[in-house]
């Protein structure tokens, strides 16, 4: 038997042995395959005028034409901006709270109490987004709203976020950090569980207090996962929450609100202007992309794995 051959064959009793797990993989090729590959044909649209009824291969091909235009529209600047914003405050803002917290949580001894805890930290996570902007309408309306009775109770002023352009950005990010933080734990708690425990106890014969260790042990151990998030992080950078903006969008602040997703939903499902939307998707997909690149670079200049 050739060196081929017995390859192929420990390729085969491999693969024989461990066919439960591959077949575990087929859903999730399968998902991929039909929800993410296959409607990537239908970015065909962004340079063709289509027309439904004509399908992919008869509608007129325009080239860039809806690149130009939509670089050209006076919406774009606003469009950038709103959306560039909205990333960076939930870069900045959000992102490191579910490391601390997952610090915090993991130096809880009480077992119990630090159970109860998580539960109730991940609950926000299952709300929907439906639910969490009623119940901020409910909190900060004007009409009997929670937050102003209180406010009027203390003798200060009335506030209204949902009108107001000072207000509406701090509230969008309060929300995410309320909805998301808990459930982002998730990972990083999986990481700290990872750390050797003899470490720990190498740095507490040293005498290395808790912060110490946190400092020196908890962190450094983790950091490779946090580079990996915030690389994926930056790759949805520019999807600012399209359902969260959608219910909180409203004619005094869509100025701020209104970002590439709900422009995409105004224009593409409820103005009929296909072609049009799927460029601006496809811009948010190139730049998407880039960032990934960019982002993994530097990460490996600094002496990171990155995610490939």
């Amino acid at each position: 038997m050739n060196h081929t051959a017995r390859k192929k064959s420990v390729f085969r009793k491999k693969l024989f042995k461990e066919r439960w797990l591959y077949l575990m993989l087929v859903p999730g090729i399968l998902y991929f395959l039909t929800f993410k590959y296959a409607p990537m044909f239908g970015l065909v649209m962004a340079f063709q005028n289509y027309q439904p009824f004509l399908g992919f291969f008869k509608s007129e091909w325009v080239g860039f034409q809806h690149f130009q235009r939509f670089f050209t529209d006076p919406a774009f600047w606003m469009l950038f901006k709103n959306t560039i914003t909205l990333g960076l405050l939930n870069i900045v803002f959000f992102f490191p709270l579910p490391i601390i917290l997952a610090l915090m949580l993991n130096e809880l001894r009480w077992i119990s109490y630090r159970r109860v805890v998580q539960t109730l930290v991940y609950i926000p996570h299952f709300v929907s987004w439906v639910v969490v902007s009623s119940l901020t309408y409910t909190i900060f309306t004007t009409e009997g709203g929670l937050a102003n009775e209180l406010l009027v109770s203390m003798g200060f002023d009335k506030i209204n976020p949902l009108m107001t352009l000072t207000g509406f950005r701090p509230m969008i990010v309060l929300q995410f950090i309320w909805k998301e933080t808990g459930w982002g734990t998730i990972i990083f708690l999986a990481a700290i569980a990872s750390v050797n425990p003899e470490l720990y106890k190498a740095a507490e014969v040293d005498g290395a207090g808790r912060w110490r260790k946190l400092w020196h042990i908890t962190l450094p151990s983790i950091r490779s996962t946090i580079v990996i998030l915030l690389i994926l992080r930056l790759g949805t950078f520019l999807d600012t929450g399209f359902e969260q903006l959608l219910l909180m969008i409203n004619t005094m602040n869509r100025e701020l609100g209104e970002v590439f997703d709900t422009y995409v939903y105004q224009m593409g499902i409820v103005g009929g202007q296909f072609s049009y939307t799927a460029a601006v998707g496809l811009f948010k997909s190139v730049a998407a992309l880039l960032l990934i690149v960019i982002s993994n670079t530097i990460a490996k200049w600094f002496g990171e794995e990155g995610i490939y």
